[in-house]
């Protein structure tokens, strides 16, 4: 297997992206890219060798500064103090996979060649990158227009030898780092600091790792929901093709599709069944499931175009012999992208505690809580509780983060995404809804045992075994904050095959 990922052309998608992470792979820029961005370069130097006339960025302040006219001998300065004084970054640490994909994604749009900035400094971000030097980032600060300005900004400061990086399991200050590995610092040229500072990279990372967590929860959800169908003794008929054919949504088609896979097999699906029908929780699964999975399916399709593009500003054409001042660093379409998901993975937490209620109901010939001696032993009661607290949370964080904007630069800066504040609150969602399917397949093992000596799936069976050596049958109360977090390992220790959640 090829241990090397050359930037280039080539389209990154989410297979690719997990393919470089999970291998570990280096990177390194191809042939195409490097020749791409001298040239760019080499012709920004040009054009502005003795030229007078103001070009947004490279020889004029920033924002509402922007009619500032700088000296030439001045310019490098001008770089240097933009990403200085960019770096306001406050609120939680940015995590380091975010971090990481944030320079795979900042190198990925410097490549193309429309971006003006030197190769000496892209390849000091591939060395940050290969040599896991992770630039501290905070997640608070960008408006998402203009660029992620401030955490980008503290992504750039080690370049300069300035600010803090992980490395080694340690915090340590920039400096040190490079006098470590005998690099100088990068002394930025004109447009450089404008280049590294505009850009979606925070948003766009945050969102590619948000959709690669939520590939492989939508795929657990209907796993984990599988499993409760039969805990509950539910019809199978709400899964049958002919339903789903004549409403044909891909989402929909697919999970109802999965569901009987899953339960391909089970002696209780088979069973006759006392009740006519069940709780919309269970019978529509594969609607409300499907609409995540479509969801998710155009969230892709935006993030994939966005990281794949340019998104700095000025861009330099050199065959056109042109410098545009544009807007591509303006996130409009990672914030609705962003706040669609939100809203798309909340609701699988919203059905996923509903089944959890259900469960511990009392209902089906299951005991009330689950758990034998109910009165003396308050058994499942507390667990829905929380999941019902968290599913509470999550629709308060789903609030469109994308109908809001404000003014800054002094007026310059009048529409803003805030695709930025959209991209930490997804994440929040994702991490919440991954415990509360945690709390699910707790509910759902043990009531599956009251089912005995009747059997569900080979399939789920196999899938509970290793689960149940972990969280075992409640037999009597127990400290039960133990066996959600042990849950929620297991369900983060999963490796699901690529082709089955990308499918």
């Amino acid at each position: 297997m090829q241990d090397t990922h050359y930037i280039s052309s080539e389209i990154l998608d989410l297979e690719l992206i997990k393919d470089i992470l999970d291998n570990h792979k280096k990177l390194d820029l191809s042939e195409e890219a490097q020749l791409n961005i001298n040239k760019s370069r080499e012709y920004l130097a040009n054009k502005i060798k003795g030229n007078q006339t103001p070009i947004y960025g490279i020889n004029t302040g920033f924002g509402s500064l922007c009619n500032v006219k700088i000296t030439s001998d001045n310019l490098s300065k001008l770089q240097e103090n933009l990403v200085m004084s960019h770096a306001c970054g406050t609120g939680e640490l940015v995590p380091k996979p975010i971090i990481k994909l944030m320079l795979l994604f900042k190198i990925q749009s410097l490549s193309y060649g429309y971006s003006g900035v030197q190769l000496e400094t892209v390849k000091r971000l591939i060395d940050f990158y290969n040599n896991d030097i992770l630039p501290v980032i905070y997640n608070q600060g960008s408006l998402g227009a203009s660029g992620d300005l401030a955490p980008l900004a503290h992504l750039s400061l080690p370049l300069l030898g300035k600010g803090e990086v992980y490395y080694g399991g340690e915090r340590l200050a920039s400096e040190k780092i490079l006098k470590k590995f005998n690099w100088e610092p990068i002394k930025l040229q004109a447009k450089e600091g404008l280049a590294l500072l505009n850009g979606t990279q925070f948003m766009s990372a945050y969102g590619v790792y948000c959709l690669l967590k939520s590939y492989k929860l939508s795929y657990l959800a209907d796993l984990i929901s599988a499993i409760s169908i039969d805990a509950f003794d539910c019809n199978m008929s709400p899964y049958n093709a002919l339903v789903h054919l004549v409403r044909p949504h891909r989402g929909q088609v697919k999970t109802a599709e999965q569901i009987l896979d899953f339960l391909e097999g089970s002696e209780i699906g088979v069973s006759e069944k006392k009740n006519v029908q069940d709780p919309y929780s269970f019978r529509c699964i594969p609607q409300v499931h499907g609409a995540t999975k479509d969801t998710i399916h155009f969230v892709n399709k935006t993030f994939k175009t966005e990281i794949n593009s340019v998104t700095d500003n000025p861009n330099i054409f050199v065959k056109d012999d042109l410098i545009i001042s544009g807007g591509n660093f303006h996130g409009q379409p990672l914030a609705l992208a962003l706040d669609y998901l939100a809203i798309a993975m909340s609701e699988l937490g919203n059905i996923s505690e509903r089944r959890t209620y259900q469960l511990v109901s009392g209902l089906r010939d299951l005991p009330a809580f689950l758990v034998n001696n109910p009165g003396l032993n308050s058994g499942f009661m507390i667990p829905q509780y929380t999941a019902a607290s968290i599913v509470s949370q999550n629709k308060q964080l789903a609030s469109p983060a994308s109908v809001d904007s404000i003014v800054s630069s002094n007026g310059q800066e009048d529409h803003v995404s805030m695709g930025a504040n959209g991209a930490t609150k997804c994440l929040r969602v994702i991490e919440n809804l991954e415990n509360i399917l945690a709390i699910e397949l707790m509910n759902a093992s043990q009531a599956l045992k009251f089912r005995e000596p009747k059997s569900s799936s080979p399939f789920i069976e196999s899938f509970l075994k290793p689960y149940r050596s972990i969280v075992p049958f409640i037999e009597n109360d127990r400290i039960m904050a133990d066996d959600i977090h042990a849950t929620i390992a297991f369900i983060q220790s999963l490796d699901v095959d690529s082709e089955i959640i990308f499918d």
